[in-house]
């Protein structure tokens, strides 16, 4: 059975609800989109993991569907996407942002850190700067915060 096109057409695909609390108001279950060839993604599923999530992972080859879907701007994008809460995060997005977003509730799209920054969670190598984490609507985007 095919059941992934018919998670892509679900218009709520990308906002699914978690169905409690792993830090604050934080949703402790999350969906993470991925290519089937990345192996960097489960290095931030496990991120997310030691933080309280629930991290579901879906490999799927329809990641240009997916982040389009969500509204991830053009030239924001990274390897995955997670749905979490009704918000979509982009890339090796560091947990406190994430948890900052839970808290603020900002009325944006999601968070996202393009590309894969050395460091980042779930990313080899050293953090050589302060991760900038992007917030995004409407194909628009602005820094949120460094981490």
């Amino acid at each position: 059975m095919r059941i992934l096109p018919r998670v892509l057409t679900t218009a709520g695909a990308l906002m699914i609800l978690g169905t409690g609390i792993a830090h604050a108001s934080i949703p402790d279950e999350a969906v993470m989109f991925k290519n089937p060839n990345c192996g960097c993604c489960a290095g931030h599923a496990e991120h997310l993991r030691a933080n309280g999530i629930k991290v579901k992972v879906v490999p799927t080859e329809q990641m240009a569907k997916i982040k389009q879907k969500a509204g991830i701007p053009a030239g924001e994008t990274s390897c995955h996407t997670l749905s979490i809460g009704g918000y979509a995060v982009e890339g090796h997005v560091p947990f406190k942002a994430i948890e900052k977003l839970f808290k603020e509730k900002p009325k944006v799209s999601g968070l996202t850190l393009a590309g894969m920054p050395s460091g980042s969670p779930g990313m080899p190598g050293p953090k050589t700067e302060a991760f900038k984490v992007k917030s995004f609507k409407d194909g628009k985007s602005k820094l949120y915060g460094t981490f």
